[in-house]
């Protein structure tokens, strides 16, 4: 194996058969040639930067019922809560005075004329307020082209829709079989933002029931081949309020599940050179160093909560989350030592915008 890993990470381009061997590295030694070759494309392309996100968790009513979800529809062990408009503008004024410069306002999913006007206004205000220095994704899930252009019309300019796995069989074994969670309407959608001219972003699970090397292997592709601006991915977590939990028995053991969400995000790096890969909480929940180990493998985003901690235990997507959920502070400024010591560099009021889009609408 290790001759064979080396030949891989020398090659201008990987087939699907190099990356199911380079997700298939547990040797630490071999992990650790990986992740370094990672970090070393992520430094020639973008440099050792980091984009801090502002993530507003707005509101846990959804009306999707995903077998994974903590947050779904079927959930009726959750209180369900809406940030208020002034809520959601003070979470904003912290990241401007933070620095952070971007935000993201993730949200369970919606689409009423009144839910859609909320979130319009505010865009508009977060504009408004921040003198259009505010960078905003948003990440409200399936809507109407009409809806997605009325929100970038109104300051969105980039939105994060996961696919979550690449593999019809496998989505709509993790989704309820009915029109509501369809596979081609994400595809549809996905297509409709990058029509619109949103900085598009998707990403998947990692770990999940049944899915087998192959298939991370196919979700790398797919993100190549749609032309993806930005990931977000991570291990899969279970919650065990959704009908997946039954199926815990046959995950992977939690810190393998950690190591391939890194190699995914490494492997991603090395397939797609300038793209914006976040490092997400989910490695965090598993490891109090999670999102700092995804960032040498080769991510450059992270997203701290800043969410009001009153809602701290509302919005679980999966068990574990509750420790890491609210952000302020002085986790802020130990985040922010952290990622010094790594010699990371934190651009600071900029919206770190995904170069990959930038050089493609060049």
């Amino acid at each position: 194996m290790k001759g064979k890993i080396e030949n891989i990470l020398n090659k201008s381009s990987l087939s699907r058969e190099d990356i199911v061997v380079l997700l298939s590295t547990y040797n630490s030694n071999e992990c650790h040639k990986v992740f370094s070759e990672a970090y070393r494309i992520k430094q020639a392309h973008i440099g050792k930067k980091v984009a801090l996100r502002g993530l507003i968790e707005y509101s846990n009513h959804c009306r999707k019922n995903c077998l994974y979800c903590g947050i779904r529809s079927g959930n009726n062990k959750i209180s369900r809560y809406n940030l208020t408009h002034d809520e959601v503008i003070e979470a904003c004024s912290f990241a401007m005075v933070k620095g952070f410069g971007s935000l993201v306002i993730q949200s369970g999913e919606r689409c009423s004329e009144k839910y859609v006007l909320q979130i319009g206004k505010l865009l508009k205000d977060i504009k408004d307020r921040s003198d259009g220095r505010a960078g905003i994704t948003l990440s409200c899930g399936e809507q109407s082209e009409e809806v997605y252009r009325y929100w970038f019309e109104c300051g969105a300019h980039r939105y994060l829709l996961r696919i979550e796995s690449s593999n019809r069989e496998l989505f709509e074994k993790i989704h309820p079989a009915n029109r509501l969670h369809d596979y081609d309407t994400r595809l549809k959608c996905l297509k409709s933002l990058r029509d619109i001219g949103y900085q598009v972003g998707t990403g998947v699970m990692i770990g999940l029931p049944g899915q087998r090397l192959e298939d991370l292997a196919d979700d790398i592709l797919f993100i190549r081949d749609m032309d993806i601006d930005m990931v977000g991915m991570g291990p899969y977590l279970e919650h065990a309020e959704t009908p997946m939990y039954q199926e815990k028995d046959r995950l992977l053991p939690i810190n393998d599940r950690l190591n391939l969400g890194l190699l995914m995000i490494a492997v991603l790096r090395i397939v797609m050179k300038d793209i914006n890969i976040a490092s997400s909480t989910a490695l965090h929940a598993i490891d109090p160093d999670g999102r700092e180990k995804g960032l040498l493998a080769g991510a450059n985003v992270i997203m701290p909560n800043i969410t009001p901690a009153k809602y701290r235990d509302a919005y679980l997507l999966y068990d574990g989350k509750q420790k890491i959920i609210d952000e302020r502070g002085s986790s802020i400024e130990q985040l922010e030592i952290k990622l010094r010591k790594l010699g990371e560099e934190i651009l600071n009021n900029e919206w770190g915008d995904s170069r990959h889009f930038m050089l493609r609408n060049s």
